[in-house]
């Protein structure tokens, strides 16, 4: 497939390179956008010249930011009607965990909200000394219950990962890395250098030990994929609330949400 519209597909010398190109939203995604991702990751898989995948988003400025807030409350909802429960978010971050290759997130500026998640998610984060990290749910009316809640704690522990999501502040590259939730920040110029030298590096590797060393690390985590399964069925129907909608009428209206009068 050729034909995308919010994705890029490129295969370089060491890594398949998957990019976020929708820079006039920050990257945000949409349905469409996840089921590129889904595609592309599947299509990565099969490509046997190189073990990596880095994944990134189209710009300087961000990463990914998460879902387009802006068809939030459209008629499929924020992320369309596909999967089980509504959600193809759930499978764009299977795609992510279960793609045999070793999965690098290039974060050159924003990566918020989803975008958080899907860098939590991926093997590898290399950072931009710009970088900023974080979680915004709470504050539109949204939550990831699963991998960017569960398994963020992992990452950065449990009174980090509260941290992030309860305050939604931001995070600085050099927080994160001290958090590890990124594996190097180096300075702007240099990221993509960074990135390619990492790639080189695991594509001198055996692909089969990549792999079984991959599953094994998930295997120890899998059990989040039940419990996100089971959140976002509630988050499905969360989204449909008056509450969850008046975050997200609020953020597209540039005000504060008054959540209070629905408690």
């Amino acid at each position: 497939m050729s034909d995308y519209k919010d994705i890029t597909y490129t295969v370089g010398k060491s890594a398949v390179h998957i990019t976020i190109n929708r820079p006039e939203v920050f990257n945000a995604f949409r349905a469409q956008t996840l089921e590129e991702l889904i595609l592309a990751f599947k299509r990565a898989d099969e490509e046997k010249s190189v073990n990596t995948v880095i994944l990134t988003g189209a710009g300087e400025k961000a990463f990914c930011t998460g879902g387009d807030q802006k068809v939030h409350l459209s008629e499929d909802g924020l992320y369309g009607p596909r999967g089980m429960v509504g959600l193809p978010i759930e499978e764009m971050q299977s795609a992510i965990r279960d793609c045999c290759k070793v999965v690098i997130a290039r974060v050159q500026g924003f990566a918020i909200g989803g975008g958080n998640v899907f860098a939590t998610i991926c093997d590898l984060t290399i950072a931009s000394e710009k970088a900023q990290f974080g979680q915004v749910g709470p504050k539109v009316g949204s939550v990831d219950p699963g991998f960017g809640t569960a398994y963020l704690a992992r990452v950065v522990g449990e009174k980090r990962a509260r941290e992030m999501w309860f305050t939604c502040r931001r995070v600085s590259a050099q927080e994160a890395y001290e958090w590890g939730l990124a594996n190097k920040v180096v300075p702007h110029d240099q990221l993509d250098a960074e990135c390619e030298a990492w790639a080189a590096t695991i594509n001198e590797m055996s692909p089969t030990a990549l792999a079984i060393a991959k599953r094994s690390f998930n295997a120890d985590s899998e059990n989040i994929r039940g419990i996100s399964f089971m959140g976002v069925a509630a988050v499905k129907g969360y989204y449909q609330s008056e509450e969850s909608k008046e975050g997200v009428k609020a953020f597209n209206e540039k005000r504060k949400p008054d959540f209070k009068k629905y408690s």
